[in-house]
């Protein structure tokens, strides 16, 4: 009994008057639009908004004309509708909410709700049934009242509310809407990032679901391209001027990180600019900016030069021309609109002579009298609002499903059948709504996918001045789908015009040969180190040797081998040597063809002919060793030079001992008796030479079996940067 008595009582406080648009019909659609700025302090509502209030209002009401003058949607059916202000705050929507629950279940009888158990409460419809609810606009209003319609399974199609939480079909069952989620804008705005070749930025997001998931989605996404986010700051609702110049001061701390990715609601971005203008602090960051920038031209008023630059992201949308027709005939005669007096007074900077709706008027009569010649065309600065398409296709949605139930239920009259009213919400929306698929106004294709999101489409703009003009505009650089970015980087102008591409990194990329020494919790910042001489980069953070007798590559990424170095025929050190040894060959051979020739004179024969052919014998080894030890070291080169250098020498100094030897002893033997001295002869001379040349050959042959021959590449001065070829042998 009590809670019936506490949800009826909730009810009837919420029915407070109220502005609001009535457009009546067989079946009612309510509308929800943010046609005024969130209030200040205590303040209710705050300034009127022009383009995303009023004109999406009218884009529902001209819609709703559009599907009643249509004889083949929704048969003789006509659609009305029930528009309520949010004020641009969840918690006066919540509140304006529950006028469509009213209107739902209210009828001529005392209760608008029965306790039929005496606990629970249940809704008696009446003829204002209320079958769908167009809006919200800021994701955290759709949140609030997602939740409430649900409990009454009404369906919701937003037009602008991209919180990527409202895709969990589990907690927002009766929520479709046709802008798509968060997750492919921050993608988008992760592939500028990127395509700017930017690693290290900053981030401001508005607190509520809109800057929450964005900032979640963008972050996540981020991290997995190596991008590192500077800073994080939150703006929280109501913010004032200070916060926002703590918000700059904070962002200058971090001077490397130009780029400042901004996740905002439209007064938010607005105060961010308008504090960097107060501080003076133009053209200091660039910003990427999401749709909650889109391309506001109120938003830029008075802040041109600090927007200046801004590539900003915007729901791709065509627009409709037959509204700009529509909304070029209204006038403040000729609307079905309760805040069109304000609306007006405000966009001509005049007042009406009445204004009985607007609370924020100017009541001091310091304006002047409206004309009435005014009109809403180009001239004055209108500009089509880009969330119009969005709007116009979330009603064109509903009315698409309500005419397919309506086949369904109604078959055999072309006029309201009070099935239709009855229609399980759960249904209509699941069976129905989440099923159209149709071409809009504006000849885009239009369905939901499985979680009743849009389609993930986006134009890039760029906020330039104009060639040779004061005047700024948004221009169009881009479009990003889920297929990836295309950009016009030669359109692309940033601050005061400059065309070239700003930096936002945290350090400089490494040179050559130079390694990555990342600053602890900042794989963004770090330190460059360069790598030894002889090492190579093998990733960004670790140096690895090439080893010996490698070198790197001039691009420091791989190695090579180095030329081997040795003694060249063709090098003048090789040269002369080589011209001395065939000299001296060629004397040694005039000297042996002319010990043969001579042989048997006694002048040959008396200076011991076999041991001077032994003597001629070394000398010519010791000439051709000059060959071998000028030829490219090999295992068998280095055996023979180890061997020849000894060999030769031991030939002629064995042989000129042995011949020293006779002559001195046949001399001494002379002096002392006649007896011949032994070993003298020929025979014996040439085995004394060689016994003594023999014990060269065995020590030649114990050093080969401790020290094997072989090579070995040399490094002078450990530089590592030259490698010499050399026999292996110990250098003492």
């Amino acid at each position: 009994r009590f809670t019936c008595f506490l949800f009826i009582t909730l009810i009837s406080f919420s029915l407070i008057y109220t502005h609001k648009v009535t457009e009546s019909g067989d079946i009612l659609l309510g509308g929800l639009f943010p046609i005024h700025q969130k209030g200040v302090n205590s303040t209710r509502c705050g300034p009127i908004n022009k383009d995303r209030g009023i004109q999406r209002l009218e884009a529902m009401l001209f819609a709703i004309d559009k599907i009643n003058q249509d004889p083949n949607l929704l048969g003789k059916i006509k659609l009305g509708a029930i528009i309520l202000d949010t004020c641009s705050s969840d918690s006066y929507a919540l509140n304006q909410s529950l006028e469509f629950i009213r209107a739902s279940i209210n009828t001529v009888e005392s209760s608008a709700f029965e306790c039929r158990d005496g606990s629970t409460p249940r809704p008696k419809y009446g003829s204002k049934h209320i079958s769908g609810v167009v809006g919200g606009s800021y994701s955290e209003v759709s949140l609030q009242v997602a939740n409430l319609l649900r409990l009454f399974k009404i369906p919701q199609v937003s037009y602008a509310s991209t919180g990527t939480s409202l895709s969990d079909k589990t907690r927002y069952d009766f929520f479709a809407r046709t802008v798509p989620p968060d997750t492919y804008q921050a993608l988008a705005l992760v592939d500028l990032v990127q395509s700017f070749n930017w690693s290290y930025v900053s981030l401001v997001t508005s607190e509520g679901q809109y800057g929450d998931s964005g900032m979640n989605a963008f972050a996540k996404e981020a991290k997995k391209r190596n991008i590192c986010i500077a800073m994080n700051e939150k703006v929280p609702q109501n913010a004032d001027s200070g916060y926002f110049s703590a918000i700059l001061t904070n962002l200058k701390a971090k001077p490397n990180a130009k780029g400042v990715v901004l996740f905002l609601r439209a007064e938010d971005n607005r105060g961010l600019l308008e504090a960097a203008k107060a501080a003076n602090q133009t053209n200091y960051f660039s910003f990427i900016a999401s749709d909650g920038w889109g391309t506001q031209e109120k938003l830029v008023e008075g802040v041109e030069e600090e927007a200046e630059g801004t590539i900003t992201v915007e729901l791709q949308s065509r627009e409709i021309e037959e509204f700009d027709y529509y909304i070029g005939n209204l006038s403040v005669e000729t609307n079905r609109n309760p805040w069109f007096r304000e609306y007006w007074e405000d966009t001509f900077a005049c007042r009406l002579s009445k204004h009985p709706y607007n609370e924020n008027a100017d009541n001091n009569n310091t304006l002047p009298l409206c004309s009435p010649n005014l009109r809403i065309d180009k001239s004055m600065g209108y500009r089509q609002e880009s969330k119009v398409q969005f709007v116009v296709d979330a009603v064109y949605a509903f009315a698409h499903a309500l005419h397919n139930a309506w086949l369904d239920i109604c078959s055999g009259t072309e006029n309201y059948c009070p099935a239709l009213k009855e229609l399980d919400g759960q249904s209509f929306y699941k069976n129905y709504l989440l099923n159209v698929s149709f071409k809009d106004l504006a000849g885009s294709d239009m369905k939901f996918d499985r979680n009743g999101d849009g389609l993930g489409r986006y134009n890039i703009f760029n906020y330039q001045q104009m060639p040779n003009s004061s005047l700024y505009h948004y221009v169009l650089v881009g479009r990003w789908t889920d297929s990836g970015l295309e950009l016009t980087r030669d359109e692309l102008k940033f601050n005061e015009g400059v065309r070239e591409l700003p930096t936002s990194i945290c350090s400089q990329p490494c040179q050559l040969g130079e390694i990555k020494i990342v600053q602890q919790g900042d794989h963004c910042c770090w330190i460059c180190s360069k790598c030894e001489p002889w090492a190579y980069v093998f990733n960004e953070s670790h140096c690895e040797d090439c080893g010996e007798g490698r070198w790197p590559n001039k691009d420091k990424h791989s190695c090579y081998d180095l030329t081997l170095q040795y003694m060249k025929w063709d090098s003048l050190f090789a040269i002369i040597p080589i011209v001395i040894a065939c000299l001296g060959l060629s004397l040694t051979l005039f000297v042996a063809f002319t010990f043969i020739k001579y042989s048997d004179t006694p002048i040959v024969k008396a200076s011991g002919r076999e041991l001077s052919f032994i003597l001629l014998g070394g000398i010519m080894f010791c000439y051709l060793n000059t060959f071998l030890l000028l030829s490219k070291p090999t295992t068998i080169i280095c055996a023979l030079q180890r061997f020849g250098v000894g060999f030769g020498f031991c030939i002629i100094y064995g042989a000129l001992l042995t011949k020293t030897n006779r002559i001195s002893r046949i001399f001494d033997s002379a002096r002392k008796s006649a007896r011949r001295p032994s070993f003298i002869s020929p025979k014996s001379q040439v085995i004394i030479t060689m016994i003594l040349v023999s014990i060269q050959v065995i020590g030649n042959g114990v050093w080969f079996v401790l020290e094997p021959p072989g090579i070995r590449k040399y490094f002078p001065d450990g530089k590592r940067s030259e490698v010499i070829l050399k026999c292996r042998v110990r250098d003492s």
